[in-house]
């Protein structure tokens, strides 16, 4: 039974943010929703608040919008191979433990049961562009080499992967490569093995695919994404998601919300129909993670200068088969010095360094 299983009880009355930040902070990716006498109401996994968020429900909505009310429970005293058998059979990762009145007296997961698993998939980091918006910094050194904490920048993005189960990786290198690949070598010291690509010229946040080489596990998705970002994103379930889904392309996106400072007015004519003060409309924006299928690897040329977005609008016009994966974990762009600067604290409060 998992220890701190107390952790991820929640009330019907909270929100989806309060949920999203007890998934964030403890390690069993669902909470549990009771009431006053702790019986079980439902369960929330990430999964469910995505949805929640396609959906457009705000992260100010009730818990319970999102939940799953009948989820599937088992008896305290049930035996634990029968308790591993049913969470296999039913491809569920948890399963609340209840007494005789439904009160929840234990969570069972399969997380801390088996050995990490090992994946394959080739990981692709980005690590070329010229950080000129954090000049004077990137005069001497590469953006994704700039420390963050007592790590550069990459090498925190490479060991979140690393604690993730992914050991193949390729880096994507242009401005001052050579700190880069004596930073990191072949990858031996961190356990991995490490490739380079480099781009004799920019050829945009898409092009660097058709330099990987041809021999590239066939049938794998690969995990793409830029060397500057710091996140929390669960990788695993993102190539799980991608690979159920059977996507030729799957892009990670993040809800952005625009507040409009005025007073909208709708009309017909000269008629008013409607007033909403100061409306905020919400968007999902690019995050510059991705996970790609072996076919639109083999779609981009070699030297091809293509940035991502176009090249995902080609395949959506071929097969229309390219979905997002929304992301609620910690996310921030290392772009500008007060990117910098916030990561300097963050980092400290996020496990990562």
């Amino acid at each position: 039974m998992s220890h701190c299983w107390n952790n991820v009880l929640i009330k019907p009355t909270n929100t989806i943010r309060d949920a999203l930040e007890i998934i964030n902070n403890e390690a069993l990716r669902v909470v549990l929703v009771v009431d006053h006498h702790e019986h079980l109401q439902g369960v929330v996994t990430d999964g469910d608040i995505r949805r929640g968020l396609l959906n457009n429900l705000a992260l100010t909505a009730e818990i319970t919008q999102v939940m799953n009310s009948n989820p599937m429970t088992a008896d305290v005293n049930t035996p634990r191979d029968e308790l591993i058998a049913i969470m296999k059979s039913n491809g569920i990762l948890s399963l609340p433990l209840v007494d005789d009145e439904n009160r929840v007296v234990g969570l069972e997961t399969l997380h801390h049961l088996f050995e990490k698993t090992i994946h394959q998939n080739p990981v692709f980091l980005m690590a070329g562009g010229f950080g000129t918006r954090l000049r004077p910094l990137t005069d001497t050194c590469p953006k994704p080499m700039l420390k963050i904490g007592n790590k550069p920048i990459l090498e925190t993005v490479i060991r979140s992967f690393i604690k993730a189960g992914f050991v193949n990786f390729y880096i994507s290198t242009h401005y001052m490569p050579e700190q880069i690949q004596q930073h990191f070598g072949d990858g031996s010291e961190l356990g991995v093995n490490i490739h380079y690509v480099h781009e004799e010229s920019p050829l945009g946040t898409g092009g660097a695919l058709g330099l990987l080489p041809a021999d590239l596990p066939a049938a794998l998705p690969l995990i793409m994404m830029n060397g500057d970002v710091l996140t929390k994103v669960d990788f695993e379930r993102l190539l799980e998601f991608h690979t159920e889904s059977q996507a030729d392309a799957t892009m990670c996106v993040r809800e952005y919300d625009y507040q409009i400072p005025y007073g909208v007015i709708n009309g017909e004519g000269n008629k008013i129909t409607s007033m909403v003060e100061k409306p905020i409309q919400r968007f999902f924006v690019n995050a510059g993670i991705y996970v790609v299928s072996p076919r639109v690897i083999q779609s981009v040329p070699e030297n091809h200068h293509i940035d991502m977005p176009t090249l995902l609008e080609q395949h959506m016009v071929e097969r229309d088969n390219i979905l997002m994966f929304p992301i609620h974990e910690y996310w921030l762009d290392i772009g500008r010095m007060d990117d910098f600067n916030r990561a300097q604290t963050d980092i400290h409060t996020l496990g990562l360094d």
